[in-house]
């Protein structure tokens, strides 16, 4: 695979000077780890559906990484070859990005609940050449649905199963056999290490168009960008994180798997989220911190009051993806005895804006935090020109963690020749530097702090026949934040429910998050003259009937 990651070289210089790049990747970091607390549990992963606990220490992770980067080479996986990555928070996918690393290989981090629509373009894009999914998870069969998709994708070469029985098993071939043994291992591991500039993830994000856009990341963006969100949150090796948001998302991956090893820290991975089990494990672990989206803090701190079982070792719940209410900082606080932190961030850059331990709880419930050191924004009108605080418009940021640009998408990274990018959303800043998100221009609803692609939806849902107009807008809700409206337009003669449309996506193959949860059915749609829906009117509308 050939990487575009043209926003990278131009500001080398400048980030290497002002020391925001370290020039270090993983690889440097587990093998500082390995030498300093090689018997240190670094990762205890547990599955909720069976129970199973696996544990690694740092020399015993280093090693597995080793064993599974050579067997990623039997397989033909070389240097920036994409190795795609559909697993829950398994010890698998930890040990599956480090073998990566070990080889100059690039993970693709895919989200469980994409489906055969969502994982043709991304695997075929991507070019991926192994892809790495569970035999069955929550009752879905991953490995059926892949291997069907295989030979529509002329790059996929072999197919590797969690739990899977046969010469295909993650065991059989990655896991089982001491690869790191072989002869040739020392040479393999040695020969293709990537530099802290080379792209090293590779993971798609929903934009404007309904089309995925392939973010590429280096070591020096990512790293740059983890460093001072430790630092801020005043993090380090004696802390225990628990990581129940996927590792496929941002948040999952650069401070559940990448971080620990950072602080030279533990890690507790919760596959699937219940909240009674992860007061169990903070207890059980001595879990200081967590992030994670508005719904898993709704659902903590509502479990911990109804058991009465406290979390006394829980310091901070960082909560992003959606605005926090009021009530459930106060709720929370009360509950956890944990300080709650707002922040907003996006695939593109990490974390970008977080509240401080020392700002008051407020904060956290009207701003969206001030820019971590390296990051700039500003909110500037419909010309470019900078606003007054206080004054909505769109939100303009430049990071020493934005990323390289989009695979074969460069027109669209959206970064001007002084580095500033165009985040897609409307922001205001206070006179503290503290910004608060208003709104998105780019068509995106964030349900539970997953983006739902709304063009995509809309083009599958104007394929129906009985559908003459249809527009994808959000609503509130209480635990997730927004769901999915669809408001439609029938044909002329025609009638529509809510569970035909379901029933229509459902064989479209698409995420079942990203189906419509509420349906409205409309003579007419609110437009301009020139025949655009006006979605802000149909918003008000669905706010209207909610309140």
């Amino acid at each position: 695979m050939e990487f575009d990651a043209v926003l990278l070289p131009a500001r080398r210089a400048d980030m290497v000077a002002q020391g925001h790049w370290h020039d270090r990747t993983v690889n440097d970091e587990l093998d500082a780890c390995v030498a300093a607390c090689p018997d240190q549990t670094a990762l205890t992963a547990v599955q909720g559906e069976g129970g199973a606990v696996q544990r690694f220490s740092y020399r015993e992770l280093a090693r597995m990484a080793d064993r599974i980067a050579v067997g990623l080479t039997r397989l033909g996986v070389g240097r920036n070859d994409v190795v795609a990555c559909q697993l829950p928070n398994w010890w698998q996918f930890t040990l599956t990005y480090l073998a990566c690393s070990r080889i100059g290989a690039v993970i693709n981090p895919l989200m469980h609940i994409f489906r055969e629509r969502e994982l043709s373009f991304m695997l075929k894009h991507g070019e991926a050449k192994v892809v790495i999914v569970p035999r069955l998870f929550r009752g879905f069969d991953f490995e059926a649905m892949v291997t069907g998709l295989q030979p529509t994708l002329p790059d996929l070469k072999h197919v590797v199963v969690v739990g899977g029985q046969g010469a295909n098993s993650f065991d059989a071939l990655l896991s089982g056999p001491a690869w790191e043994d072989a002869p040739d291992a020392r040479e393999i591991l040695s020969r293709h290490r990537p530099g802290p500039d080379d792209v090293t993830q590779l993971i798609y994000t929903s934009g404007t168009t309904g089309e995925p856009k392939g973010v590429m990341h280096s070591a020096n963006t990512v790293m740059a960008n983890i460093i001072p969100y430790a630092q801020r949150l005043q993090l380090g090796a004696d802390d225990v994180v628990l990581m129940a948001s996927p590792m496929a998302h941002q948040t999952g991956f650069m401070y559940g798997l990448i971080m620990p090893i950072l602080l030279r820290a533990r890690v507790v991975l919760q596959d699937i989220w219940e909240p009674r089990q992860a007061i169990q494990l903070i207890r059980q672990e001595g879990v200081s911190f967590t992030m994670a989206s508005t719904p898993f803090l709704t659902d903590l701190a509502r479990a911990v009051t109804e058991s009465g079982q406290g979390v006394p070792t829980l310091r901070t719940f960082l909560c992003a993806g959606a605005p926090i209410p009021g009530p459930l900082v106060e709720q929370a606080r009360a509950a956890l005895g944990a300080k709650i932190v707002s922040a907003w961030g996006m695939t593109e850059n990490g974390a970008v804006t977080l509240t401080r331990l020392d700002d008051a709880d407020e904060r956290s419930v009207h701003t969206d935090g001030c820019p971590l050191p390296g990051v700039e924004v500003k909110v500037v009108d419909v010309d470019g020109s900078s606003l007054p605080v206080g004054e909505p418009g769109k939100l303009l940021l430049r990071a020493c963690s934005n990323f390289g640009g989009y695979l074969r998408r460069p027109h669209l990274n959206g970064t001007d020749a002084d580095g500033w990018f165009d985040t897609g959303d409307l922001a205001r800043i206070d006179a503290q530097g503290y910004i608060r998100i208003t709104g998105r221009s780019k068509d995106v609803i964030i349900r539970g702090g997953e983006n739902i692609p709304v063009v995509e939806i809309e083009s599958l849902l104007y394929r129906h026949p009985a559908i003459a107009m249809a527009a994808i807008v959000a609503y509130p809700d209480e635990r997730l934040g927004e769901r999915a409206c669809a408001v439609v337009v029938p044909r002329p003669g025609q009638g529509i429910d809510l569970a035909e449309i379901q029933t229509f996506l459902k064989a479209q193959k698409v995420a079942v998050q990203y189906i419509p949860e509420r349906l409205v059915v409309r003579d007419a749609m609110p437009s301009t003259p020139s025949g655009k829906i006006q979605k802000f009117k149909l918003r008000e509308m669905l706010q209207d009937s909610a309140s």
